[in-house]
């Protein structure tokens, strides 16, 4: 019998080999919940992360809603108050928190970076109402986007936002703001997408007390 020439073996193999090789592992879905200012304009007996909200803390419902959209890392920025996290979600714990938002984006980042993340989903703990399919909503959508953005009803959130690795580096390192400038700033990189839910924060007793009555 005779052997197929050299050249074919040769081919024959290498497609055998690269068969064999697994495919590399997508990169992680990772989420970040800012959970660390001092809510200094609530003027309630305790932080407002932890104002009951028709039968759960603020934070709690935030997170719970993170958790059901399929993220396979979510962080919590925590700095004023401690959380009792569930064992599910990563604390980042940041120091720095009196510094302003840009401290814990920066803080969050960093271990979506080190989790291999090649974007991450940023929202707030103090949002309660943007639900699991605003933040999936985000995270699944195309690759291309450099920047997403939740709309609600037409108004821009922005939250959750999702960052792309590459726009890491232009973020602020100082000061009160998250990704606000750069999404100013660079329009043509902002993708929207169109989320049921609602961007509204617990920011004061009176914001807590409308929602209660919802």
């Amino acid at each position: 019998m005779r052997r197929p020439p050299y050249r074919h073996r040769i081919a024959t193999f290498n497609e055998g080999y690269a068969q064999s090789v697994p495919s590399p592992a997508p990169a992680p879905r990772v989420a970040a919940l800012l959970a660390a200012g001092g809510g200094s304009r609530f003027a309630g007996p305790q932080h407002k992360l932890l104002a009951d909200l028709n039968g759960a803390p603020v934070w709690q419902r935030s997170l719970a809603n993170v958790l059901a959209a399929g993220f396979q890392h979510v962080l919590v920025v925590t700095g004023a108050v401690e959380l009792d996290l569930p064992p599910a979600v990563i604390r980042c714990h940041n120091p720095e928190w009196a510094s302003g938002q840009a401290s814990s984006v920066q803080l969050a980042v960093a271990a979506a970076a080190q989790l291999g993340a090649t974007a991450l989903t940023i929202g707030l703990a103090d949002q309660p109402f943007v639900p699991a399919d605003a933040w999936r909503a985000v995270a699944e959508a195309p690759s291309e986007c450099r920047i997403v953005v939740s709309v609600y009803d037409d108004a821009p959130g922005p939250n959750p936002v999702r960052l792309a690795a590459d726009v890491w580096p232009l973020l602020p390192v100082t000061g009160d703001a998250g990704a606000r400038d750069l999404i100013r700033d660079h329009p043509a990189w902002v993708c929207r997408v169109h989320s049921v839910g609602s961007a509204a924060d617990i920011d004061t007793l009176e914001d807590l007390a409308r929602w209660r009555s919802c």
